[in-house]
């Protein structure tokens, strides 16, 4: 599986909360006409009690204005959920911005006032949800958005029905076995409410990449459409939340475990959403020939690569191009790793973080916050500076950073390393892949502090330059 290229993002963390009483969900598992331990009829009585409560959903959105270029994440996504995640071009003209469909999915009605369970991204982005109770129902049901949550994907709406509503019943995923009996249904490619059958695969799939709670897997076909569909067992209790599949195989699809789902219920009802921690850092990954470099061997790491200065992060003395390596005792390979262990400290508690800062082992605390906005950093235009040029016709130029280079760059406002403004075309900067935007961190293991540096410890052959660029850090040799 491809790897996911790292997003620009703010760390989460899901915090305890008190809430008021909700409604109480049924408990009882349907009644089914069952013959024998595993009787001719037992799908035929599944598919009777379980497709009243499954609902087709689909979704509508006004185009917003994004940008031509694609999402190199997208094609991971796409091998794991099966789908096209959508293409990005040009803002429409006004008079034809109306709300247009953008996705078909899957949800399960759990209270018969018309509180239904669906995945996230079955609904993210969307201006307009719409539920039908069955295919052949002329009538759509517009629903509100009750509560949400991007890292477990998961999602709560409700629609006003006209009268009491068949429900799911939802089971415990705790004691599934590999082998048990499982059906999913869904609603594949429009297809409404298909069932289909199979059996637990495997168990506690980690694939932090779409999801922070490990899956479960099954065989039991899922195509696009059944996301937010019910995965039951064979007494006709919801076991899981189908959600994605593995597009490059057959028979590969993955549920979120219903215990995992019921813990977060009353927290999505009650407050619509998890709270999350924030320390203020744009994160990176580390590149392995820099890891290499840096002596690390195995070990991995969450680069720092921006902070927000009132954030935790910078108030606890951490510098950007730190490397995380630990964060509250657990070892941090990677960006997903430090935004999970995150998730799991305390808001307004402090949390020792390790990071590895020109060579050396460093400790602080940080004291989680709440995040209250996703920060986002968007580079403008470049302007035209001049600086200095490397010697030994090496093939490029660099200057210190001035507030406005900052600025328009999309720097963080305490970086002070030397930044590469212009590469010779066909030099042996350039042919080694060193490019404009650079930032030069060290120079044949010598921390740099300024251009003045670099020149200094730079040699005719045989340099090797450790940079930033974007959010990875990277080992450039010429």
């Amino acid at each position: 599986m491809k790897k996911m290229l790292c997003l620009t993002m703010s760390l989460v963390l899901a915090a305890p909360f008190s809430f008021g009483q909700t409604k109480p969900l049924p408990q009882d598992p349907p009644k089914m006409n069952l013959s024998a331990p595993l009787p001719a009829n037992l799908f035929v009585e599944l598919a009777k009690a379980i497709n009243p409560a499954v609902v087709n959903i689909s979704t509508s959105a006004i185009p917003k204005n994004v940008r031509g270029m694609r999402d190199p994440m997208l094609d991971m996504l796409e091998q794991l959920y099966g789908l096209r995640m959508g293409p990005q071009g040009q803002q429409m003209p006004q008079q034809q911005q109306r709300p247009q469909q953008v996705g078909l999915g899957t949800g399960f009605i759990i209270r018969e006032d018309g509180l239904i369970i669906t995945n996230n991204h079955v609904i993210a982005g969307a201006d307009q949800i719409n539920v039908q109770l069955s295919e052949d129902s002329k009538d759509a049901y517009e629903a509100t958005l009750v509560g949400s949550d991007e890292r477990t994907d998961i999602a709560l709406i409700k629609i006003t029905p006209k009268s009491k509503l068949p429900v799911a019943v939802l089971g415990s995923s705790a004691s599934l076995e590999v082998g048990d009996w499982v059906a999913a249904f869904g609603n594949p490619f429009g297809h409404g409410h298909s069932m289909s059958k199979g059996i637990i695969s495997s168990k506690s799939r980690n694939i932090t990449e779409i999801n922070k709670i490990p899956l479960l897997q099954t065989d039991a076909s899922i195509n696009p459409g059944n996301s937010g569909g019910p995965l039951v067992n064979t007494k006709g209790q919801v076991i899981g939340v189908n959600s994605a599949i593995d597009a490059r195989a057959q028979g590969i699809g993955f549920a979120i475990p219903i215990d995992e789902v019921k813990a977060i219920l009353p927290i999505l009802e009650s407050k619509g959403r998890i709270a999350r921690g924030y320390i203020g850092a744009v994160l990176g990954d580390l590149d392995p020939e820099a890891a290499e470099y840096l002596g690390m061997g195995d070990v991995k790491g969450a680069v720092i690569t921006n902070m927000d200065p009132k954030g935790p992060a910078y108030k606890g003395g951490a510098k950007v191009y730190d490397i995380v390596t630990e964060f509250n005792g657990k070892t941090i390979r990677n960006s997903l790793d430090l935004m999970d262990a995150v998730a799991d400290a305390p808001i307004g508690k402090p949390a020792k973080a390790v990071v590895l800062r020109n060579n050396k082992s460093v400790s602080m605390n940080w004291t989680i916050a709440e995040r209250t906005e996703d920060k986002k950093i968007a580079p403008v235009a470049k302007k035209t500076y001049s600086g200095q040029k490397a010697p030994f016709d090496l093939g490029f130029t660099i200057v210190d950073p001035n507030a406005d280079l900052r600025k328009d760059w999309g720097f963080p406002d305490d970086m002070n390393q030397p930044v590469v403004i212009e590469t010779a075309r066909g030099g042996f900067a350039s042919k080694a892949g060193l490019r404009v935007g650079d930032v030069i961190l060290d120079v044949n293991k010598r921390p740099v502090e300024n251009s003045k540096d670099v020149l200094k410890h730079l040699k005719k052959s045989g340099n090797t330059l450790r940079i930033a660029r974007n959010t990875r850090i990277q080992i450039i040799n010429l």
